[in-house]
């Protein structure tokens, strides 16, 4: 899957979120132990950093796939970028969902929800809105919102979501984000970025079980990828980056 995903973006990445509801200790020795029982079994995450909002622990600088963890006062994250495989980034949430909630005294009811999250980079130093919606709103009637001689998109960022089960506990979110502006000064190519994100609200009946939710997350996830993100929002705007030229 990440072979050919990667031929599609110029960066594919797998993130995960473990969102709970009571701020989570900020014990120095607590969050450590875990860092470091985490680094053991990833070995390349030997960069332990200090943010204004996150602790986070990161693989170094220039190394693929990038893998990072990073604890905030409500959620733990964690993420995979360029990685080999997708069961490789699988394996970096499972851990952490196992891991986190012992050592930072998360019950069962104090889950929130647990999320993964589907980012594809398309690199172009074109405006990105104008592209996005010639992709995805040309000859529609939101297209014509802006059909005015002289008038282009200057702001469009679709964001749809969906109910994936009668309970409402479940969801998928697709979102693009663009980054170009009209009066921007940029260093480079700025990605448009295109991304799922797959959530499952809690609580649940046993800290047990989140390794199966984020299995379950994850072949949900690829089948929205395969079936509907990438014929239908990936596809689309890569073409009109191509038609509009780098």
């Amino acid at each position: 899957m990440t072979d050919s995903y990667r031929a599609l973006c110029s960066d594919f990445y797998i993130n995960q979120k473990l969102s709970v509801k009571l701020d989570l200790p900020k014990s120095r020795e607590t969050v450590l132990e875990m860092f470091e029982r985490l680094r053991r079994q990833f070995v390349s995450m030997t960069q332990f950093r200090r943010y204004k909002d996150e602790l986070a622990l990161e693989s170094a600088p220039g190394s693929t796939p990038h893998q990072w963890l990073a604890v905030r006062s409500s959620n733990i994250r964690s993420g995979s970028v360029n990685p080999q495989s997708a069961p490789s980034a699988y394996g970096l949430h499972r851990a952490v969902v196992e891991t986190a909630p012992f050592f930072l005294s998360i019950s069962p009811l104090d889950i929130d929800f647990v999320e993964l999250l589907f980012g594809f980079d398309l690199l172009t130093s074109r405006p990105h809105d104008p592209i996005v919606h010639r992709a995805l709103y040309d000859g529609t009637p939101l297209g014509d919102l802006i059909a005015l001689p002289g008038a282009r998109a200057v702001d469009c960022q679709p964001l749809l979501g969906l109910a994936l089960s009668d309970t409402g506990d479940l969801e998928a979110h697709f979102e693009v984000k663009t980054r170009t502006h009209e009066h921007a000064d940029g260093d480079g190519p700025e990605p448009i970025s295109v991304y799922l994100t797959v959530r499952k609200y809690g609580p649940v009946g046993d800290l047990k079980e989140l390794p199966d939710v984020i299995d379950d997350l994850a072949r949900r996830g690829e089948r929205l990828v395969e079936d509907r993100l990438v014929p239908s929002l990936l596809g689309p705007i890569r073409e009109a980056i191509a038609a509009e030229g780098f």
